[in-house]
């Protein structure tokens, strides 16, 4: 195998590259200069090197405590539970939330073999006896895998008597009514508000 095939098969692992576009950007790579390389060759070394979960929420890092954990302006006593760490820079981007996250590490998948024991649950227990939570947000995904995380964490902290809410589902901004799915429509009407 030539190394154009290796690298190509490198990088059609990434999520959302096929192999055409991975042999597109292996072309690309070798038409630039080679310190171009280094420096990317360098930055995923130190990427795996230097970034690490956050010690206390899960998220990723390269200090002890991520930007989120660390900020005394964070309100400590909501917790928001997501899936993984992408997930976060989504919540972020809305500017709403300011408490503090808690990563599972993934989501319930009895198939692909992940279950209770394979995700941050534990530590999440743990960590709202430990602290003075008074409210958990659950942020999973919106599919079956995603409902069934939320609902095995609800269960899990039902007795430690704080509120538990999950974020709403339904139409996008700017979405069409004639192109959503019955369920998605049914999720917008049972999250509905009212209007002031």
């Amino acid at each position: 195998m030539s190394v154009i095939d290796e690298l190509t098969n490198e990088l059609a692992r990434l999520p959302g590259i096929g192999r055409k576009t991975a042999l597109r950007l292996t072309y690309h790579l070798l038409k630039q200069p080679a310190d171009q390389c280094t420096r990317l060759a360098t930055a995923l070394t130190e990427l795996k090197l230097r970034i690490h979960p956050c010690k206390q929420c899960g998220n990723l890092t390269e200090a002890a405590l991520c930007s989120f954990c660390s900020d005394p302006r964070r309100n400590g006593a909501i917790l928001c539970v997501v899936e993984d760490a992408a997930d976060i820079s989504s919540i972020e981007r809305s500017a709403e939330y300011r408490g503090l996250y808690h990563v599972l590490g993934g989501r319930l998948s009895p198939l692909d073999g992940v279950g209770p024991d394979d995700l941050a649950i534990d530590q999440l227990v743990q960590r709202v006896g430990e602290r003075q939570v008074t409210e958990v947000i659950l942020a999973t995904n919106p599919s079956l895998e995603g409902e069934a995380t939320a609902l095995y964490v609800q269960r899990q902290l039902s007795r430690a008597g704080i509120r538990i809410t999950r974020i709403a589902r339904g139409l996008p901004v700017g979405g069409d009514l004639e192109y959503a799915d019955g369920v998605t429509i049914a999720q917008a009407l049972s999250a509905r508000r009212d209007m002031i």
